[in-house]
């Protein structure tokens, strides 16, 4: 049996494959390709917002700002304002943020060396269903 933090410290004793489980809104943010790109770019260093879309291409401003709140809401990111005309914004990791980069590396690297056999059996799959 899993155990899905809840309120901190706390544990809930619930299996991740159970429905109620909390551990799968977290799979949620987590399992998403724009938050394992924006997490990536963060491991690196500080961004704005301008230089996050720019650097994560196909992302829109419209997913960028959804993806960057959700993260600052589940406590993966920090939001500074800085008291500047014009005024300056910059997205950074926090602890918790940090502790992602292990696994979501390991995930990125694995999307990369896998890409090419990943569509080689796509294609292969819509050939054979094709017909």
């Amino acid at each position: 049996m899993d155990t899905a933090p809840v309120d901190g410290d706390q544990g809930c004793p619930v299996s991740i494959y159970d429905v109620g489980c909390p551990g799968r809104l977290v799979l949620d943010r987590i399992g998403d390709r724009w938050t394992v790109l924006i997490v990536s770019m963060l491991n690196e260093r500080t961004h704005r917002f301008s230089e996050l879309r720019n650097a994560v291409g196909g992302i829109t401003p419209k997913v960028l700002t959804q993806t960057l709140r959700g993260l600052e809401r589940d406590g993966v990111v920090t939001r500074t304002v800085y008291a500047e005309v014009p005024p300056r914004v910059e997205y950074a990791l926090t602890d918790l943020g940090r502790s992602l980069i292990t696994p979501i590396t390991a995930i990125r690297e694995w999307a990369e060396a896998n890409a090419g056999q990943v569509m080689s059996a796509r294609a292969e799959s819509a050939a054979t269903h094709a017909g």
